[in-house]
């Protein structure tokens, strides 16, 4: 398909199919038109988000994930409070504006109340002043409610698959992985008032560039407020490992992902889409190329060093030997090479999200400003 057969304006499944096979030279209209519309829309700005890598205890199975429960090689952590309050104020100290808590999924009484203390002990040493982003999974609307009450701003909890059959392929059947109930947890998060972010793998065994279009076309659906999404780098100590010779080579999945995220940017303009650090772990360029195709968030690991090469979902993971510094020190040089500026000191909040409270008659006014 040429490029003048597609109206980038109007992108229906069949265009999204195109574009996620083009040829070079379309790829290249296509890159230029996303950056256009990210300039246009969220401005040259690259919001920082701090990602605290706080436990890798998970209570789920996941066939793709290097933490999953029963891989017994890793071993496994979890950051005392103190380390977790630490390393916000640190970002606070580099004017992140905005963490993310990430950690294995568990469901316990005991975890639901840790996150519920370190929220409002967060916010109480750094003034209030950091966004925080939870992505600990799926969780009770009672849970959903608590933390937002106690101020999570954001939540981040992957789709991993828009098609039912590959979600079933990439979880093993023990009723906890279940597709429907990750897509009620997505509604939930949205009506209690979370700026809500999903993503799902680019590259899976078993998925078909129909699947990624799908995969597309649901976020704008679900008119979702931003997105993390990246390549499936294979695990050797996973279930899937088995399937890695039928897989696309990983530089096919580093070009599948950037079109990914610029065709997200043309039907989604005031979207945020994170540039995944997987995309680092193909091309040492990887993250910066994201932000050149429509991509305008980062999220630089600001996680104690010594724990970081444990919480390995993939083989591979850059920046494992890096302390938090290191990696500010490092992001700082490589935006400016992307014509891009650091968006210090701003939340950095997805105008999407605004959008759609704006054009909701239901929306609760009494809800709080977030």
């Amino acid at each position: 398909m040429k490029g003048e057969e597609i109206d980038f304006q109007q992108l229906d499944r069949n265009s999204i199919i195109a574009l996620l096979g083009a040829h070079s030279s379309l790829e290249k209209e296509l890159f230029q038109k996303a950056d256009a519309v990210k300039k246009r829309e969220t401005g040259n700005k690259v919001y920082f988000r701090g990602l605290i890598e706080f436990s890798n205890i998970c209570g789920k199975d996941c066939y793709y994930c290097g933490i999953r429960k029963s891989n017994t090689f890793v071993e496994r952590f979890n950051l005392t409070d103190d380390e977790i309050t630490n390393a916000a104020k640190f970002a606070l100290h580099e004017n992140y504006a905005s963490i993310v808590l990430q950690s294995g999924e568990l469901t316990s009484k005991s975890f639901i109340l840790r996150i519920d203390r370190l929220l409002k002990k967060i916010h109480q040493l750094t003034s209030g002043k950091l966004r925080i982003t939870l992505s600990v999974g799926e969780q009770t609307d009672d849970t959903y409610k608590r933390w937002f009450d106690s101020g999570a701003h954001r939540y981040l909890l992957r789709i991993e698959a828009s098609n039912n059959e590959l979600y079933r392929k990439i979880h093993p059947w023990d009723g906890k992985h279940q597709h429907l109930t990750r897509l009620k947890a997505l509604e939930l998060l949205k009506k209690i008032g979370y700026q809500t972010g999903t993503g799902v793998m680019i590259g899976l065994p078993f998925q078909t560039i129909s699947d990624l279009a799908d995969d597309l076309l649901f976020m704008k659906n679900f008119e979702i407020d931003m997105v993390g999404m990246g390549p499936y780098i294979e695990h050797h100590h996973t279930p899937l490992f088995e399937f890695r010779y039928s897989l696309l080579p990983l530089n096919e999945r580093l070009k599948l992902t950037l079109r990914m995220i610029a065709i997200l940017r043309l039907l989604m303009p005031k979207i945020n889409i994170a540039a995944a650090t997987a995309l680092q772990a193909i091309d040492k360029m990887g993250r910066e190329k994201a932000l050149k195709t429509g991509a305008n968030v980062i999220m630089p690991n600001i996680t104690p060093g010594k724990y970081r090469n444990n919480y390995k979902l993939y083989d591979n993971k850059p920046c494992t030997d890096e302390n938090p510094e290191d990696c500010t020190n490092c992001l700082e040089t490589r935006i400016a090479m992307t014509g891009n500026e650091i968006g210090l000191g701003d939340w950095g909040d997805s105008l999407q999200f605004y959008k759609n409270r704006s054009s909701n008659k239901s929306f609760d006014p009494n809800i709080k400003n977030i």
